[in-house]
């Protein structure tokens, strides 16, 4: 078991260093070639057959590139683009994939090791292959909770820089030069296109698609219609702060009222896994008949879909929008 344990990790190591080694160039080009898109783009004579575009320049050599140009024009590869882009990763499509099929076929092969169902060996390959994208997910999640923890301050700090007579614009640098990641990082971006001479509501706009914050929103909106309809923009800023901390306080109840909901999801959904796991460490052999006889692998596949049903219908219980 250490050696199989030991393989199997070294093996799940090499394959994200591979699939980090050969997108690595991929990224690095990328990121150069976005900064000219943004410079030749926002060039008004510039004609259209000479602006860059950064499909266009997918290194087709490469692996990952030539992965991502196949699966480019799938819906899929469009909602996988989005969520590599809210997880603040450098990945592209095409190494998300080579990394969820590393994994599957990883994780399919020490199940078949040990003699496993061929439904077994499916089940564990199809978690494998799920394992990158639920990895982003998580990513993007840790990502804008940390954003939206720094927002109400940077708010402030954007308050503060306008009454002691900073621009819109050098408020904004300040914001980025003076808070965390990555809210800092997003604004510093905001700031470097209107350098580069984007209008502020594109700017900012761009910004808010990629952040799915709705405080961000929130702030976006305020000083867009700031912009239209004039008015004491630091007094806006107040109110949207006030507004912003006051619905993370309610949010913060109500997780606090629904965490005794939430821990009956994972008991309830951990239990059964649990329980037929210790059955067979006290009694092997006990439930055997469950993996290998078809009756057995039908009420297996059934108590299986219910988990996740009754798991899934819980989340959405105490999942309460504020």
């Amino acid at each position: 078991m250490v050696i199989l344990f030991g393989a199997f990790a070294i093996s799940f190591l090499t394959s994200v260093a591979l699939v980090l080694f050969v997108s690595a160039p991929a990224n690095l080009q990328r990121a150069v070639q976005e900064r000219l898109v943004v410079l030749q783009n926002t060039v008004p004579d510039a004609p259209e057959n000479e602006r860059l575009h950064l499909a266009d320049k997918e290194p087709k050599r490469k692996i990952s590139g030539r992965i991502t140009e196949w699966f480019k024009s799938y819906h899929f590869a469009e909602n996988l683009e989005l969520l590599i882009m809210y997880s603040g990763s450098k990945q592209s499509v095409g190494s998300i994939i080579l990394m969820s099929v590393g994994v599957a076929a990883i994780a399919g092969f020490i199940v078949n090791w040990f003699d496993g169902p061929a439904f077994v060996v499916a089940g564990i390959s199809l978690v494998g292959t799920s394992f990158p994208y639920f990895f982003l997910r998580f990513k993007k999640s840790s990502r804008l909770r940390k954003f939206e923890a720094a927002l109400p301050d940077a708010i402030d700090l954007m308050a503060r820089a306008l009454r002691a007579g900073h621009s819109v614009a050098s408020s904004i640098e300040v914001i980025s030069e003076q808070t965390p990641q990555p809210l800092s990082s997003e604004f510093a971006l905001c700031f470097q296109q209107q350098k580069f001479g984007i209008p502020f509501r594109d700017a900012i706009t761009a910004m808010g698609q990629r952040v799915p914050s709705q405080d961000l929103h929130f702030l976006i909106t305020a000083v867009l219609v700031q912009k239209e309809t004039g008015g004491d923009l630091c007094d806006i800023l107040d109110r949207t702060t006030h507004v912003i901390r006051e619905r993370g306080r309610i949010q913060g109840e109500i997780r606090t009222y629904t965490a005794q909901g939430r821990l009956t999801g994972w008991i309830l959904s951990a239990l059964p896994v649990a329980m037929l796991g210790l059955t067979n460490i006290i009694t092997p052999g006990y439930s055997s008949v469950l993996f290998h006889d078809p009756m057995g692998q039908m009420l297996l596949g059934a108590g299986g879909v219910f988990i996740l049903l009754g798991a899934f219908i819980i989340s959405k219980i105490v999942d309460i929008k504020v």
